[in-house]
């Protein structure tokens, strides 16, 4: 109704409001728009935001978040301890080819950067192809839900259960970031106890084993 008819009928003064709700185009700036309000309008106001009316879902979904970055934080860990469990079966294997560049006059420095490119490149490689397929997966999730529907021929996640028509994804780039130098961080670092090895490999020891 028009607002003037609503203070007749409310009968509240000409200047004034019960209730007054402001929209967001970007929802998630919130809270910096709850403080900026407060600050202009004082005191005498209760602002009542859209997280706050929705707490018990947002909290859940905060957990949510923060059990899947843990998970995947551990799956990064298995696929480090992986790389260096190879790289030290490397070194092992490659204990001879070590020793013979060392006596034609490489230093520890050079052996230990070779192992090290060699583990890098297993943790670049792999954190470029999960990223790469992760962004593909999350940009086109709608897609494969109607394709996994039609193939199987059920319905996944039911407006009426889940209240959602079509399947959500938004890709936060401060979080691929932060994720992307995590994987490439642990996996560089997991490359450092078997290069170190290796570039501590006595030659002489070896060719004698060998």
């Amino acid at each position: 109704m028009p607002l003037a008819a609503a203070r007749l009928y409310f009968d509240l003064p000409d200047d004034t409001v019960s209730h007054l709700e402001v929209m967001l185009k970007a929802p998630d700036m919130v809270s910096a728009v709850s403080k900026e309000i407060a600050r202009r309008t004082g005191p005498g106001v209760r602002l009542h935001d859209w997280q706050q009316a929705n707490a018990s879902f947002f909290n859940a979904i905060q957990v949510e978040r923060n059990v899947m970055f843990l998970i995947l934080t551990l799956i990064i860990l298995v696929a480090a301890f992986n790389i260096i469990s190879g790289l030290i079966m490397l070194v092992k294997d490659k204990g001879r080819d070590i020793a013979i560049l060392r006596t034609m006059g490489a230093t520890r420095g050079m052996i230990l950067r070779i192992f090290f490119l060699s583990g890098a490149s297993v943790g670049l490689t792999g954190t470029t192809l999960g990223v790469g397929l992760g962004l593909l997966f999350a940009l086109n999730i709608e897609s494969i839900r109607q394709f996994l529907q039609s193939l199987t021929g059920t319905e996944l996640f039911a407006a009426e259960i889940y209240f959602l028509s079509h399947m959500p994804a938004k890709v936060d780039p401060g979080e691929v970031v932060s994720v992307v130098l995590m994987a490439l961080g642990l996996s560089f670092g997991a490359t450092l106890y078997p290069a170190w090895r290796a570039a501590r490999l006595d030659p002489v020891e070896a060719l004698r084993y060998e």
